[in-house]
């Protein structure tokens, strides 16, 4: 029986090259390229895992024409000399093998190479620094660094550079290349007016505009010839007032198409300008909608009456979407980045009618995250993305002696424990305390707008049903495990994954019925919130909560944080707060609980009351050393370990299900 995804499983030919479906990895950068910019057997590990999976094209981020002087990764290909040739043909030969298309992005990053990376001034279309250039010099107490704006011989040898960088590629065995034409690389400091500020033949109109990418288009044809894709990264729109809008990039699009290029890449916003505030575009979190950007492809193949090949990307989260923007005729190719290393096996499963498998990707970025570090690139919900080169084809190794294990706590990081004990072929019992398993999933699950995470909750159930109902695991609901318990049962190794308790302050009034936990209040207590609410903590947690009560209509009279305001914030729920007309108060404590609401301390150190009928507390997690001291002795030492938030309080998803899987793998 074949696929009910008909759209994603249609082959197609372009220019005689075939791809068996329409699945794309969108390019990321995983850091495991040599540090002089070469691909390694790591890489070539880490790639492996989405063409075992079924995608049709791989791509890799940021690959750069010349890390001498576009550089802004640690460990970044460089496409600048033949040496890099035969380590290319290591990641394309192994694709192949797997009916698969290896490709890179290709790209110059521009005014976006700091000074610092490379030794000396970067090159532009125009000598104006970018807006993280500047915020640079501004935190380093200097002027900013002025790029170099490039004349007619430097243009003609980086247009060079772009066709040879495509050339090596096609050298080592690649019938594909991305040219990153969007997000504010060099490609579009020429076609953008906020960036090209040139009066000669490069600037000025958007044909002169666009000269510098066709003369790259047709450079590349020239070298690869005529049975070599072209596909091409364009922001529909930068957003940025003075940039790109959509109507001239239609226009841009007609004049590339007409000089070669044969597919596009529709992605929208920049990378660092408005210091990052564009960036949300093409780098979508949990809060914003799915299939973000679609509505750019579907009004660009209404323009060209669907006479062009396009491929859709950003927050296309599921197959199901994906073959709805197909059969809709939206566009040609499905790109996936953060789903895929979710899953790498998303095709497969599709493929096979088993979605409910798919592990569902979180939009939560911890991926990305990692690449500032600098780390090599991980995945918050996939443990085995950060361990490929030790289980080189997904595979976890069966144990060479069968134990009977325990794992106390049913939250995300007992159940990756339980599941990775599974297939090692352990005898596992899971304990839960409470009435249902994933633990802080439930909560973080409550609010209407997490609806990645509640794709994961209800993932994690199905997973764990799964399990039971094979007889591969027990789950006992409602057992508070103790030490008598487990040391009756005589288990041979113990993964304690309880979690942690939430931090109550000792203040007057803490006790009164309308004080509760903001987490038990998603869940638990709903009906019994009222309808002026304070909350005391702004963390995640704090102004999730202060966010979902809004949103439903009750009133938020506070939220208060004893802690300073943060310079820097990655949360995305501030703004939605903003809209609410919710603020944080900051160096705010709680004082003392009334009937009325709450006494609280502000900077000044002068007490202020806030009214509410509910207090939501969100001040903290705190770990349950005691119960902890208690299990840990229960078998032999060096077989009990201790995961998730019971290790680190304050961790998160990635910490608890990367840390439990690798407890795991080593019992």
């Amino acid at each position: 029986m074949g696929s009910n995804y008909k759209h994603l499983f249609k082959p197609i030919k372009i220019r005689g090259v075939e791809f068996k479906n329409r699945i794309v990895l969108a390019p990321p950068s995983p850091n495991l390229a040599s540090p002089d910019g070469l691909v390694t057997h790591q890489f070539v590990d880490w790639f492996r895992m989405f063409a075992r999976g079924g995608a049709s094209i791989l791509y890799v981020g940021n690959s750069s024409i010349d890390i001498t002087e576009c550089k802004d990764e640690e460990c970044q290909l460089d496409l600048s000399q033949d040496r890099c040739v035969l380590p290319l043909s290591w990641y394309a030969e192994m694709a192949k093998e797997f009916d698969c298309h290896a490709s890179l992005e290709v790209n110059h990053n521009g005014k976006d190479t700091t000074f610092e990376a490379v030794g000396h001034l970067p090159y532009s279309s125009s000598a104006i620094p970018g807006d993280s250039e500047k915020m640079r010099a501004a935190m380093e107490g200097r002027e900013p660094h002025i790029p170099i704006e490039m004349d007619q011989n430097k243009i003609d040898e980086t247009v060079m550079k772009y066709a040879m960088a495509c050339k090596r590629m096609q050298r080592a065995g690649m019938d594909i290349a991305l040219l990153h034409g969007g997000h504010g690389n060099l490609i579009s400091q020429f076609t953008s007016p906020h960036y090209n500020k040139r009066t000669d033949k490069y600037g000025g109109s958007l044909e002169n505009r666009a000269r510098f990418a066709i003369e790259v288009v047709e450079k590349v044809r020239e070298l690869c010839g005529e049975n070599f894709v072209i596909d091409f990264r364009i922001s529909a729109d930068e957003i940025i007032e003075d940039g790109m809008r959509f109507e001239e990039t239609l226009k841009l699009m007609k004049l590339l198409k007409d000089h070669g290029v044969d597919m596009f890449n529709i992605s929208a916003g920049l990378h660092s300008e408005g210091l990052f505030r564009y960036m949300r575009y093409w780098l979508q979190g949990y809060t914003m909608p799915r299939g973000y950007n679609v509505h750019w492809t579907e009004k660009i193949k209404d323009y060209f009456h669907g006479d062009i090949l396009l491929t859709a990307v950003g927050s296309i989260m599921n197959v199901d979407l994906a073959e709805e923007y197909l059969s809709k005729g939206f566009c040609d190719f499905i790109a996936m980045c953060r789903p895929l290393m979710a899953d790498p096996d998303l095709p497969r499963k599709a493929a096979a009618n088993r979605p409910e498998d798919i592990r569902p990707c979180l939009r939560c970025n911890a991926c990305a995250m990692r690449l500032g570090g600098p780390r090599v690139i991980n995945c918050a919900v996939n443990p085995i993305s950060g361990m490929t080169t030790y289980l080189r084809d997904g595979l976890v190794p069966l144990a060479r002696e069968k134990k009977k294990v325990a794992v106390i706590g049913a939250g995300p990081a007992g159940l990756t424990a339980m599941h990775t004990l599974i297939e090692r072929g352990h005898d596992v019992t899971v304990y839960e305390k409470s009435e249902r398993i994933a633990g802080c999933i439930n909560a973080a699950a409550a609010p209407p707008l997490k609806i990645d995470m509640k794709d994961y909750l209800k993932w994690l159930n199905v997973q764990a049903q799964k399990a039971v109902k094979a007889g591969k695991a027990k789950i006992l609901l409602n057992t508070e495990a103790d030490a008598n318990m487990i040391e009756l049962e005589g288990y041979d190794a113990l993964i304690i994954a309880i979690g942690a308790d939430p931090i109550i302050p000792n203040v007057p009034g803490i006790d009164r019925p309308n004080v509760m936990w903001a987490a038990d209040a998603e869940t638990k207590y709903r009906s019994k919130v009222g309808k002026k609410i304070v909350v005391v903590g702004a963390g995640e947690v704090g102004m999730e909560a202060a966010h979902d009560f809004a949103e439903e209509g009750r009133e938020i009279t506070g939220l208060i944080d004893m802690m300073p305001q943060p310079t820097f914030s990655r949360s995305e729920i501030p703004p939605l707060l903003a809209e609410k007309g919710i603020t944080v108060q900051y160096n705010t404590s709680l004082v003392e609980v009334t009937d009325k609401g709450i006494i609280a301390k502000g900077p000044d150190g002068k007490n202020f009351e806030i009214e509410a009928d509910t207090v939501l507390l969100a001040v903290g997690m705190k770990i349950n050393y005691d119960l902890i001291d208690e299990l840990r002795h229960c078998v032999p030492e060096t077989e009990c370990y201790i995961v998730g938030d019971a290790k680190a309080v304050g961790g998160n998803i990635t910490a608890a299900v990367n840390g439990a899987f690798q407890a795991a793998l080593h019992i």
